[in-house]
This record gives structure tokens, sequence and C-alpha cells, in this order.
């Protein structure tokens, strides 16, 4: 590995940013990626390592955002201080006046309320700092910069951080279609990891969508990396090793294998399979996937013991909830019905709907699908299933 001169010696802190409610799965991706222990915080976990722990930590979180490095962390709420932690950092031994730049600020405080003027302060200071030190200023280029700076805008502590990954890592590259209220590819793996899903049982999206949820089933099952068809940030930094990341980029493909149990995706509309199919396709998954146009009412898992999640509509848009109340009850119904002895996971953005189903949910936890809190719902299918209970008591109520 070459010298860091440019930045602090290694192990350096890191943070990987992910979904609200996915802070536990996160740290413990981390945990079994050999990255060390993690501390976990709102939307981020900490975690400390080199060069090859930020390679790894981009090939292989399924459910991160982005895996950033801080350089500067202090109280800036306003311009002035901002400005200020900004040019604290030896940007000039970062990038050079012949490179590009950008920064991306999220967050806000009452002086800071628009994260677009944050960023350009941190770009003035970036800028000015340089020019200060090599008479010739960078450019500024916001869609394929040499240097990503992340800024993280609060009123305890702003961070100035190096953005590794880029490109979200929740931007697997193989969705080209959505579905309303799509899941990103992050969420959907986390999901899936937080059912306990590890491709060792039969695995059934019955109301596929966009085929998110059963693209990143086909992921862990053939324990592919999601970050293998894409490239990172890192590899422009100035002490970006090429060695390094190549030895990771063999190890993570080694540990690939045909999945051993079966994944199933299903839905009515067939412009929606022929979506799933492409983007199955595009992920290079569709061999491991069977894709069905099937009605609810003929749920058929795919095998004994099958894990089902799905991601029925939410019913936000003005009169879709009663329109939507049926097919919650239908989907109760069928899974009552037809899939006794199988565990099935749904994510219900509106209580209301959830009572629908009609089944008693033993777990129930808290996700955010961006700006909508959503619950995550686990059933126990029994073979002669429980007694369906009034509305009022079913386990949506939670």
């Amino acid at each position: 590995m070459p010298s860091t001169e440019r930045v602090p010696k290694p192990p350096w802190p890191l943070v990987a940013t992910c979904t609200r409610g996915l802070e536990d799965v996160l740290a413990e991706e981390l945990r079994s990626l050999g990255l060390g222990e993690a501390e976990i915080g709102r939307g981020s976990v900490r975690f400390a390592g080199d060069l090859r722990a930020v390679y790894r930590a981009n090939l292989g979180l399924r459910t991160a955002i982005r895996v950033l490095l801080p350089l500067a962390s202090g109280n800036a709420t306003d311009r002035d201080s901002l400005y200020r932690l900004a040019s604290t950092v030896g940007w000039e031994r970062l990038t050079g006046p012949d490179q590009s730049l950008a920064v991306e600020a999220v967050g806000r405080t009452p002086e800071l309320p628009h994260s677009g003027f944050a960023a350009l302060v941190v770009k003035d200071a970036i800028v000015d700092r340089i020019r200060a030190h090599r008479r010739r200023r960078p450019n500024v280029d916001r869609a394929d910069p040499d240097l990503r700076v992340h800024v993280h805008l609060g009123v305890d502590e702003t961070a100035i951080s190096l953005d590794s990954s880029g490109e979200p890592l929740s931007r697997r590259g193989y969705r080209l279609q959505g579905a309303e209220a799509p899941l990103t590819e992050s969420l959907a793996a986390g999901l899936l990891l937080m059912a306990g899903y590890d491709g060792s049982r039969p695995f059934l999206d019955p109301m596929c969508g966009s085929g998110t949820l059963a693209a990143e089933a086909a992921l862990i099952a053939s324990r592919s990396a999601p970050g293998l068809e894409r490239n990172f940030a890192a590899e422009r930094w100035p002490f970006h090793d090429a060695g390094v990341l190549e030895d990771e980029l063999r190890q993570a493909r080694s540990r690939s294998r045909t999945p051993p149990a079966k994944i199933a995706a299903n839905d009515i509309d067939p412009k929606t399979v022929a979506a799933t199919k492409k983007n199955l396709r595009r992920a290079h998954m569709l061999r491991f996937v069977t894709v069905s146009r099937a009605d609810i009412h003929d749920l058929d898992p795919p095998g004994p013991g099958s894990l089902i999640v799905t991601n029925p509509p939410y019913g936000h848009r003005l009169g879709e909830l009663e329109k939507l109340r049926p097919l919650y009850r239908e989907l109760g119904d069928a899974l009552k019905q037809r899939a006794a002895g199988c565990t099935a996971w749904l994510l219900v953005g509106a209580r209301e709907l959830a009572k629908e189903i009609g089944l008693h949910a033993s777990r129930r936890i808290v996700v955010f699908n961006g700006p909508i809190e959503c619950r995550f719902f686990r059933y126990d299918l029994y073979a002669g299933s429980r007694r369906r209970q009034p509305p009022g008591e079913a386990g949506g109520s939670g």
C-alpha cells in the first residue's frame, strides 16, 4: 500500500450510511466482512479500517448507501464557521489544480437551511486553500469529479468527509424500470437480511413489482458481492492502490455459488413481469429466479418452509386506501390458506391496511422507505391456521 501522507495514518475512522431502521443490519454486515466492531448511529454506522477496508466495504455491503472517510468535524452551524472548518483540511495534498471536485451536502442548521448553499461554502473553502498553495484553482465537475466531498450538517456537529463510493451503493445499476413506492436495492437487501434470509430456504415475492426483492435475494443466495459490476470514487483518490482493489475483487468473486434453494417472483401485471425479467437479466441473476404471471389467489410457495417477502402497494394517494383494503384481505387469506409452514414478511406503509391482513404478527419493525414510515411485519403461518382475528386485534396495529 502506498504512503498515505495526504490523510491520517490508518486505521482511519470510517462511516457507512444507510436507510433509517437498517443500522443494526449494516453493523452485522460489517462484522461478517471482517471489518471489526461497529458503533451504531442514526442512519449510519462507524467503523475503522484502511484502504483495503474501504474497498471491501464498497464491494460487499448490501445495506449501505455510502462509505465515507471523515476529514474534519466540529461545530459549524453558519457560513463562517463552516468555511473555517473546511479550510482546516489539507486539500492541496488530496487534489491538484488540474483535477476536478464536487461537493454534496446533506442536513441543515437554522443558519444554513439549504444544503446547496452549504455545499457552495465548502467548495469555496477548498478552492481558496488550493489556490493559495498551488496558485491555481481546481475545476468543479458535478457529473464526474476526481474528488467527491461529502458534508453532513448538524446542529451539534458537522462532518466533512471524502466520499469513497461515488454513485450511491444503493444503486446497483440493474434497475431500469420501477414501480409505485419502489424499494431501493439497499432497503430490499436490508429487509431480506432482517428476515434472516441467506439463500438456504426457498424464497417467493408474490407481488414483485420491478423485481428488486427477487434480485437482491438472488444476489444474497449466490453470495454475489453487490458492488462487483461498478466503479467507486476511491479509485480516483491520489492514494488508490489498484493491486489491493484487484485482490479484494478476486476474493469477492471466489465466494460466488449457485443458490441452494429456489427463488421465485410473481405478479399479476404482465408489464411488471416483463420489467422484473429485464432487471434480473441486467443483474445477471435471471438464471437463478423463476418469474411468472400469477394472481395472489394462486399463491404457490416454491418449497416447504418458504420465506415469503413482499412490498404491497401503500395507498398514500387520495382515495387509494379504501381501494386497497380488499387486496390486503386477499393477501392475508392467500397466506393463511396456501402458505402453511412458511414465514411471511410484509412491508406495510399504512397501519389501516395492515389490519386487513387478519393474521397475528410475531414481529413488527419500523423502517423507512424514503420519507414513508413503514412497518415490517412477520407472520408465522401454521397448518390449520389460527382463527382470523377481528381487524382491531390484528398484528398491523403495532
